[in-house]
């Protein structure tokens, strides 16, 4: 409980503008503190101290300086804000003056703060214990940080992002998805098929005996193809599963054949060593033509008329 209170001290150079105790109510040998609220020229020396009336005995003690700042009033003067340690020795209600010891004066305050200390319950069976501890100031959790940590705070921070960023990066990367490369858009599967049966026709590798890249490179476009278009992982399937696949969809039913003759040649061409004529090999690209002309994606209104002109 606070026992704030002012009062004039005689001597005009330097005065104690307020005191209170934070607590008027102790145990004996228990702490409180006293705050103090000093006015006086900036060059002059003050020693602060306490006095207990009606006691020849020192019985309450003023102990350490535990806080301390300073306000600039102007006109050379001062104010400045002191917290003592009190500490009570003998139960009792006790009158204490703060004073100020300006040598060879000292100021005494007119008005005296009152502390009760009860005395402590003592078990005669228990152990005797020494004085309770006097608390130091109160530590918030920075006041353990290095004062070099705590200047560098902002470092701190942006080795914090760059760190979430590096690990971010290396966790995508290490999937295979770099968030830093642009991923160009992928054609529609009839166009890629179109643009790669084009180059592929553009290298000429069966025209310079490379028959069997030839028709790897062409029953692969086809493979990716169907497995785009149609949604059939044909990249893992046999020819003959690709096949078997596609008997029952109505989009394939016209050029089945058709791919499953280029299928069979190309199986002879890279497993068999065989190598086709010319022909065969310029009647395999015209059917994989044929195959992705007529599996592409119909527009809605075109493939609506469809249906009901077969439905006549």
């Amino acid at each position: 409980m606070l026992i704030p209170f002012g009062m004039q001290a005689k001597n005009e150079k330097a005065l104690i503008s307020k005191a209170e105790l934070t607590n008027r109510n102790i145990v004996m040998g228990d702490t409180t503190t006293m705050k103090l609220e000093l006015v006086q020229p900036k060059d002059l020396v003050v020693m602060a101290g306490l006095e207990v009336k009606d006691s020849i005995s020192s019985v309450v003690e003023l102990g350490d300086l535990i806080a301390c700042d300073t306000t600039d009033l102007g006109n050379n003067r001062i104010q400045i804000n002191a917290t003592y340690i009190v500490q009570a020795f003998d139960s009792g209600e006790w009158h204490l003056n703060p004073v100020l010891l300006i040598e060879p004066d000292t100021i005494r305050c007119d008005i005296p703060l009152v502390i009760k200390v009860n005395p402590i319950k003592v078990d005669p069976n228990g152990d005797i214990k020494d004085f309770a501890p006097v608390p130091g100031p109160e530590r918030k959790l920075l006041d353990y940080v290095p004062d070099w940590v705590t200047s560098l705070w902002w470092v701190w921070i942006l080795l914090l992002i760059a760190a979430t960023l590096l690990y971010a990066y290396f966790k995508w990367w290490r999937k295979g998805k770099n968030p830093l490369k642009r991923v160009k858009k992928r054609k529609p599967p009839y166009e890629e098929a179109v643009e790669r049966l084009n180059l592929l026709k553009s290298k000429q590798l069966w025209q310079n005996g490379r028959e069997k890249d030839y028709y790897t490179g062409l029953t692969d476009i086809l493979r990716e193809y169907i497995d785009r278009r149609f949604g059939i992982n044909a990249i893992e399937m046999t020819s003959s599963e690709i096949i078997d696949a596609l008997k029952n969809n109505s989009e394939t039913q016209l050029v089945n054949d058709q791919l499953s003759e280029i299928l069979a040649i190309a199986d002879f061409v890279k497993f068999a060593g065989q190598r086709p004529l010319a022909d065969d090999n310029e009647r395999s690209f015209q059917r994989a033509v044929n195959f992705v002309d007529a599996t592409k994606p119909q527009p809605e209104n075109d493939k609506a008329q469809k249906e009901k002109e077969g439905k006549k």
